[in-house]
């Protein structure tokens, strides 16, 4: 019995695609890069991500500031804790080895207090 196999539209990464001046330019102050996210306008197209790791609350309020969109982690460590400073402490003087463990440890205890 013959398969039929769909054919894959082409994907391009970094390494594929070059950018270069056009005949028609463009002032940077005429660019427009807002968009619209479920109805919240921003400014720059950026979301960040809701990782512990990525954003936190002082993150949030700058991207925010700049006119992206950042998300928390409402399960994460910084809606759980009122200082983080310790924890982040601890995993960053973990060895690499146990590094992975610490961070399950700090996420545990979170699920203790509930």
């Amino acid at each position: 019995m013959p398969r039929d196999f769909k054919e894959l539209k082409p994907a391009y990464g970094f390494d594929d695609v070059a950018i270069t001046p056009g005949d028609i330019t463009i002032n940077p102050e005429m660019a427009d890069l807002s968009t619209n996210f479920d109805g919240i306008k921003l400014d720059i197209p950026f979301i960040a991500s809701a990782m512990d790791a990525v954003v936190d609350p002082k993150f949030a309020i700058e991207m925010t500031k700049s006119g992206g969109l950042a998300v928390m982690n409402m399960d994460g460590l910084h809606t759980r804790y009122e200082d983080t400073t310790e924890i982040y402490e601890e995993i960053a003087a973990a060895p690499r080895e146990e590094a992975t463990e610490s961070c399950r440890k700090s996420t545990l205890h979170l699920n203790d207090q509930n």
